[in-house]
């Protein structure tokens, strides 16, 4: 079984276990996280999240509003879903036989799911190398392993290609994947990129306005109009569907700030947004 090693631990998140869970407590105690430890008590069954992906000094507080509030459950699988920030291996791609390994431990592939969503939809490959390298969906791994302490699967999906019809696609075959196993799909992205902190937040409402609305057109047609540079996506467009498709009526905004509300220098940020679909 291949092992996906740490890209980014000691660079987007401590490489250290105990410093890196120490991190992850300050998240969830920030003033822009939930300000409280996990699990949840709620009983409230969420479908699917979205969560951002930049280093933990920035986006973790944010990230952490949405990983609380599925604290309380226990899936079986949990379906993350991002871009392809280096743009290597295939266009859309998964994997199979393999664990992904933090300073936390390691997380075993679903790799039979992994093999039914390629029979589903064959281009989407089986594709260890299109992992290697991109923190998109490493960073959301620490965290699911602070927040849940029973034995669970990962099935990790990464785009090239962020098309609007390929998220379509990618949204249904994950969402019959999802069908038949209890399960939790994350959408991994940033939002606006280096702009000023009041345009990062016009923008911004703008997206979340469609993504709470489950309206995948509206979401790219403002994403297009108003040239927003959220880099996933595709990859929140693919969460939108699967949700949609597995009964979601709405999402829910828990926290949007941006890297320049939390550091201070709001003159070039990036925004961040916890959502969550139920």
């Amino acid at each position: 079984m291949q092992v996906r090693t740490p890209a980014v631990a000691g660079m987007f998140y401590p490489k250290d276990k105990q410093e890196l869970e120490t991190t992850i407590e300050k998240c969830f105690l920030h003033k822009y996280g939930p300000e409280k430890l996990p699990p949840s008590h709620t009983d409230k069954k969420i479908i699917g999240i979205i969560c951002p992906h930049a280093g933990y000094q920035y986006s973790g507080p944010i990230a952490a509003n949405s990983y609380y509030e599925i604290s309380g459950q226990k899936p079986d699988l949990v379906i993350i879903i991002g871009p392809n920030h280096w743009g290597i291996g295939q266009n859309i791609a998964t994997m199979k036989e393999c664990t992904w390994r933090t300073p936390m431990g390691d997380i075993e592939v679903d790799t039979q799911a992994a093999i039914e969503i390629n029979n589903m939809v064959q281009h989407i490959e089986l594709d260890f190398f299109a992992h290697s390298k991109d923190h998109c969906l490493e960073v959301q791994i620490p965290m699911l392993q602070k927040i849940f302490q029973h034995t669970f699967k990962i099935l990790p999906i990464i785009l090239n290609d962020q098309r609007l019809e390929t998220a379509l696609e990618v949204g249904k075959s994950i969402a019959k994947i999802a069908k038949n196993r209890k399960t939790i799909v994350i959408g991994s992205s940033d939002f606006t990129h280096y702009e000023p902190n009041d345009i990062a937040h016009k923008k911004d409402k703008s997206l979340i306005d469609a993504i709470v609305e489950l309206n995948v057109n509206k979401f790219y047609n403002i994403l297009q109009k108003k040239q927003i540079s959220a880099c996933g996506y595709g990859a929140i467009a693919s969460t939108m569907m699967a949700c949609k498709e597995l009964g979601a009526n709405s999402g829910t905004l828990i926290r949007y700030a941006t890297s320049g509300d939390i550091s201070g220098d709001k003159s070039s940020v990036v925004g961040y947004a916890s959502i969550v679909f139920s």
